[in-house]
């Protein structure tokens, strides 16, 4: 496809000084945070990798992820109604890869990790993550080739190194993230600001 150049306008009326161009409608988030999907399959622990997730109401805290229905994973939350939502640091680089590359179908994806339980009993975590989510499902949206999954958080865990004045802290996490369409991964880089905070200068 060929892309098309445009000449947007500013909020003043001027012409950009840089042009944009028609990039096509498959667009994705990026960065976006990779996360491990767990759950209950084939009566063994299950984990899927995931880069569609984010935050998605306040009260109770719910949390959306984003899964095609070809995946075994789907089927194991539709079955017992939860997940967990693991996120790796960088160190879990090449397991994290992997289990995006085998369907737990044919592959035992529970003894890449070490695997401890909260409250739900269908949503296995990973020790090795630094912070991990159990959530209740509690509503399935079904979609043209993906299920979207929102679960309620039920229990949020994290190692102790991670924190710094009880706020979790990204650089100790150091989260692994993802870009796409170009399929790379990522790590955290430098600070640049407290959010709600940096941009009240403009308010005046």
């Amino acid at each position: 496809m060929t892309a098309q150049k445009t000449t947007p306008k500013t909020n003043g009326g001027r012409l950009s000084e840089t042009e944009k161009k028609a990039i096509g409608k498959n667009v994705f988030i990026c960065p976006m945070p990779v996360i491990i999907v767990g759950t209950r399959l084939n009566n063994r622990p299950n984990f899927l990798t995931v880069g569609w997730v984010t935050r998605a109401n306040v009260s109770p805290p719910m949390i959306a992820i984003g899964i095609n229905k070809s995946n075994a994973s789907a089927d194991g939350i539709i079955m017992h109604k939860a997940f967990s939502v693991n996120f790796p640091g960088t160190d879990l680089i090449e397991k994290t890869d992997y289990c995006g590359l085998v369907s737990g179908k044919y592959k035992d994806k529970s003894r890449l990790f070490d695997i401890f339980y909260g409250d739900l009993k269908n949503a296995p975590m990973i020790q090795n993550c630094p912070i991990t989510l159990e959530c209740q499902l509690t509503e399935t949206i079904d979609l043209p080739t993906n299920y979207l999954f929102i679960g309620e958080i039920k229990g949020a865990y994290g190692d102790e190194n991670c924190f710094t004045g009880g706020k979790p802290d990204v650089t100790e996490i150091n989260p692994l993230l993802l870009s796409m369409p170009d399929n790379s991964y990522w790590q955290v880089g430098e600070f640049l600001g407290r959010a709600c905070k940096i941009g009240r200068s403009l308010k005046a």
